[in-house]
């Protein structure tokens, strides 16, 4: 450890304070003056720093419950579901049971203690229990140990992240933004495809392209689940990558009688989704089962396997796709409409030149964010080893 510096537990230098909920039946508990804030809120900002929330308490919710009032520049760590969120609170405000305030001591830096907490969240995990969803005590928190160096030290230091990590933001912000160009360039291109068309075009409904059979689940399904040799390929939205394109193979087996009532789809058959995320499109390459949150498509003209995957993942399909949706809570689409669906298809020829130049750009946006993802995985690993090095006295 560096000259000068001290090794102190957190409970030495900080005032450890837990949160509380009042009972958010009672009215008048809510909507006053006082801030409140919840892990779940913690997570969507971006921001070190917080001054308003989304839910505030009264006087009476304060006096009424544990709630606690922490001043400002206090450092909030979310001690549960999950552990590891911060925040710097530049007003005063309460947290709910699922947070821990910090109040740092006059010879510690607010920003000093947040940077030591975010690079150490693995730690706090670590030191969570709990059977449902670990939690993070008062108790094992205070006996964390932190470097300790001298109040203009840590200031130095927390200058010397500030900047660097500001740079660190601005190079992500970059990095995402041109992740997200490369994308848009495909699609761009692929929503071209099927809205400039040239001669020999025709447009067909999806059934007259294909037959379109709907999945079935024998129930209870459970019955049907089985690890035996004889088990056969149960499909689920699980054994799909997103952005994939194939479903090579699957993680549940089900026994030969359940499959008998289901629906069979062999290698070389189209799936497409018809719940939650419907409408996405895989090629089989393996056979299997499909349960009724799947159709198959079997291709039944001459089409090119390619651009058929193609047209179907287009925004021309799937904007088709959301309007024959329909459902209050989940949306999903019905056998019959999802056969009204129109297809351009141009001569087969055609459709082959068409996918060449969709598998060339479709290769170089691939590299493209492979590039750009490695590039945010880096800089990532520049954060750690930026605190690596301000905690171990390097910097």
């Amino acid at each position: 450890m560096k000259a000068g510096w001290q090794t102190k537990t957190l409970g030495e230098i900080c005032e450890v304070i837990n949160g509380g909920t009042p009972k958010t039946g009672t009215k008048e508990y809510w909507g006053g003056q006082h801030q409140w804030i919840t892990p779940a809120e913690m997570g969507k900002r971006s921001s070190p720093y917080v001054d308003e929330t989304e839910r505030t308490v009264t006087d009476a919710g304060l006096q009424n419950s544990s709630a606690r009032m922490l001043p400002p520049y206090s450092v909030i760590l979310s001690s549960r579901a999950p552990i590891g969120h911060l925040v710097i609170n530049t007003e005063p405000m309460a947290t709910n049971q699922g947070c821990k305030g910090l109040v740092p001591s006059n010879q510690l830096h607010n920003k000093f203690l947040y940077y030591y907490l975010s690079s150490i969240v693995d730690l706090l995990n670590d030191l969570g229990s709990g059977a449902t969803f670990k939690e993070l005590s008062g108790g094992k928190l205070k006996e964390i140990g932190i470097p300790f160096p001298p109040l203009p030290e840590q200031q130095r230091i927390v200058g010397i992240l500030d900047e660097a990590f500001d740079g660190i933001a601005t190079a992500k912000t970059n990095a995402e933004q041109n992740l997200q160009n490369a994308r848009a360039l495909f699609e761009s291109h692929l929503q071209s495809v099927f809205t400039q068309r040239g001669e020999g075009w025709v447009d067909r409904t999806l059934d007259q392209v294909c037959i379109v059979e709907r999945g079935s689940s024998p129930r209870p399904i459970k019955k049907y689940f089985t690890t035996a040799p004889d088990g056969v390929n149960w499909i689920k939205i699980g054994d799909t990558e997103e952005g994939g394109k194939y479903v090579y193979s699957t993680a549940q087996k089900i026994t030969p009688e359940g499959a008998k009532q289901s629906r069979f789809v062999k290698e070389g058959d189209f799936i497409l989704t018809n719940s939650m995320s419907y409408g996405r499109p895989y090629i089989m390459k393996t056979s299997g089962y499909i349960h009724d949150g799947w159709f198959v498509l079997r291709l039944n003209i001459s089409i090119d396997t390619d651009y058929f995957y193609y047209l179907l993942s287009s925004g021309f399909v799937q904007a088709q796709f959301a309007q024959l949706a329909s459902g209050s809570v989940v949306k999903n689409i019905s056998g019959d409409l999802v056969k009204q669906a129109i297809l351009p298809i141009p001569p087969l020829a055609h459709q082959h030149v068409i996918v060449e130049k969709l598998l060339a750009i479709s290769a170089e946006t691939q590299r493209l964010e492979s590039l750009y993802q490695r590039k945010l995985a880096a800089l990532d690993e520049l954060k750690k080893s930026l605190l690596h090095q301000a905690f171990s006295g390097a910097l």
